[in-house]
């Protein structure tokens, strides 16, 4: 990890005009950071709610939420006579839920829409795709997302953007990370500037690969278990059953989770047999596969939202004509595929695939989650404890209570009876103890 901060450094020294100043901005920016956190590690702030939905389904009113440092202290009435030397933070008119999370980000895709997404990710240093990714970063904390599992990312940007946030000296939710997703072979062998790391043909390049994203430092290895992306909606199986049992045994051996991408119900149904954590988009899974799902506790992350953004955006995209007819018919599966697994009982947890121009987006999940047949209450916990769950972060994230993570949002009236209230409501935002939104 030392190493990809350090190629940070030398992507800016190789960008000589302004590279110095890039540099200065971030040694700036860490040390104002640096003070913050250490003002917040001596300082208990409490914070008066009107009303807390605390992300296990209670709810209390009137509460005040006692922070120390990064976490939470304890949680009493209002009335209850402060600590000396509190320092009390009004939001009453507000409800009080936990930092969001949302488990299927790519939050290393900028795109100033001058040239083309795939010409970005080509021609872009790693350097800058890092350091203008910061605009990304700090828009999603916004939605009152404040942490992120993030699926995919090229020369392991995503492994420096998670350590720069870490060392606060990038402003942004916190980050899970799998830097390069895993591809088969889709077009002939280029040389070495051309070549996807990610790419593994077989049982034992599978096992390099895996174990290459794990050695970088990654927290969660992503498989590309069928083709499917943007306009395409192929749900071709690509890598076999075998395959990806393969990938699964060694991450779990490793100690890590594996999320499974798959637009298509094979590749979903050989990753639920192969015991993977999560299910990234798949449509028309059956119901024996839904049944094994609810049985491996397989976690279903259907990102319905992302697909209406490449329809409302299809023109910026340079999408054909017939784009949008076949992304309308796969939301419409999606959706369908989605309320099956509703009523199956399959968890669910909120991901939105945001990428390049949909940042600030990211909470439009729910209001598809709802459609799809969740209550309001089970679609706040699909973005709160559930996707706390599959980060294996349950006892520190997804919920307002002693001893965890002090990552709060207010957001502006009642989230268990109307999901607009999250979608939109947000107003103020605490992550790790520091206050990094307020837009009262």
């Amino acid at each position: 990890m030392q190493n990809d901060v350090r190629r940070i450094g030398a992507g800016g020294q190789r960008v000589r005009r302004g590279g110095g100043r890039v540099l200065l901005l971030l040694g700036l920016l860490a040390a104002a950071l640096a003070g913050e956190k250490a003002d917040a590690a001596s300082t208990l702030l409490a914070l008066r709610f009107g009303r807390m939905v605390d992300g296990t389904g209670k709810t209390r009113q009137n509460p005040i939420i006692l922070v120390e440092g990064e976490r939470i202290k304890r949680i009493v009435d209002a009335g209850t006579p402060l600590p000396p030397g509190a320092t009390l933070i009004d939001l009453s008119p507000y409800t009080a839920i936990p930092g969001l999370i949302d488990v299927h980000t790519h939050l290393t895709y900028y795109w100033d829409t001058e040239t083309t997404t795939l010409e970005q990710l080509d021609k872009q240093m790693t350097a800058m795709v890092v350091y203008l990714s910061q605009k990304n970063a700090r828009i999603m904390l916004e939605t009152g997302v404040t942490t992120v599992r993030d699926l995919g990312a090229d020369d392991y940007a995503d492994i420096a953007m998670r350590e720069l946030v870490k060392r606060g000296a990038m402003v942004g939710p916190r980050m899970f990370v799998a830097g390069y997703g895993l591809t088969v072979t889709r077009e002939p062998l280029k040389p070495a500037p051309g070549h996807n790391p990610g790419h593994a043909d077989g049982i034992p390049e599978v096992l390099r690969v895996v174990r290459q994203q794990l050695s970088a430092g990654a927290d969660v290895i992503k498989v590309y278990g069928s083709h499917g992306g943007f306009d395409d909606v192929n749900g071709q199986q690509t890598f076999t059953f075998d395959e990806i049992k393969a990938a699964v045994d060694l991450t779990h051996q490793s100690g890590k989770r594996i999320a499974v991408h798959s637009y298509g119900p094979s590749g979903a149904r050989d990753a639920v047999r192969a015991g993977a954590d999560s299910i990234e988009h798949a449509v028309d899974m059956d119901d024996a596969t839904l049944a094994e799902m609810v049985r491996r506790r397989t976690v279903y992350v259907p990102t319905l939202d992302h697909n209406r953004y490449y329809i409302e955006n299809a023109k910026l995209y340079g999408f054909k004509d017939d784009a949008v007819v076949k992304l309308r018919a796969f939301m419409e599966r999606n959706l369908a595929t989605t309320r099956r697994a509703i009523q199956a009982g399959v968890r669910i947890a909120m991901g939105s695939d945001v990428l390049y121009t949909m940042f600030g987006q990211n909470t439009y999940e729910l209001g598809w989650l709802v459609r799809a047949g969740m209550t309001p209450a089970q679609a706040l916990y699909a973005a709160t404890g559930q996707g706390a769950a599959l980060l294996g972060m349950e006892k520190e994230l997804g919920a307002i209570a002693p001893g965890f993570l002090a990552d709060i949002v207010a957001v502006q009236g009642d989230p268990l009876t109307d999901i607009r209230a999250v979608v939109y409501g947000v107003r103020w935002v605490m992550k790790g103890g520091v206050v990094v939104v307020d837009k009262r």
